[in-house]
């Protein structure tokens, strides 16, 4: 790839914010935690609900579509992507955008509902905790998740075109994914 390409799809992007996620993977298949974008420790939610995967289950059985929302808390606003998530417990999520056959169905609707901007996400476990070092984790940071019998992953996160200042009615697509 020449160097004007990359600067190209980094413009693209917008600003991306880096720094540490807390993602506690509960046993129906949601996520819930927050990230904490440094050096500046802002905090951000992230919540997360398995899709349907019909189409896609031929990549394996650690292979689950998430529609995955991120809570700007001192607004109040949200945007929704959808990653696709790897790893049984230790989960990596990333962006879904050479899936076969979900492009269209799926990221395409959520393009539409926030316009064009388009988020990317990367996030790789780098501590796992169970049992119960996840149950003390959940209490300390997630008290509302206690007892939920969740994994921990705890690992560095990036969040790219992320732009919580437009003017986008925030419509949750819950039914139309």
């Amino acid at each position: 790839m020449e160097e004007g390409e990359k600067e190209g799809r980094s413009a693209k992007r917008g600003e991306v914010m880096e720094g540490v996620a807390s993602i506690a993977l509960l046993p129906s298949g949601s996520i819930s935690g927050h990230f904490i974008q440094l050096p500046h420790s802002v905090c951000y939610g992230l919540h997360g609900a398995e899709l349907a995967c019909e189409r896609e289950c031929s990549r394996g059985e650690d292979y689950r579509l998430i529609k995955l929302t991120i809570t700007d808390y001192s607004t109040k606003r949200e945007r929704d992507v959808v990653v696709e998530c790897r790893g049984h417990d230790a989960a990596r999520l990333h962006n879904i955008d050479h899936a076969h056959g979900w492009e269209n169905d799926i990221v395409g609707m959520l393009e539409q509902k926030h316009g064009k901007s388009k988020i990317v996400v990367s996030f790789e476990c780098e501590t796992l905790k169970a049992e119960k070092a996840a149950e003390d984790h959940i209490r300390q940071f997630m008290p509302k998740l206690a007892g939920t019998n969740a994994v921990v992953n705890i690992g560095r996160m990036s969040i790219a075109g992320l732009d919580f200042n437009t003017d986008i009615d925030i419509e949750h697509v819950e039914q139309n994914v």
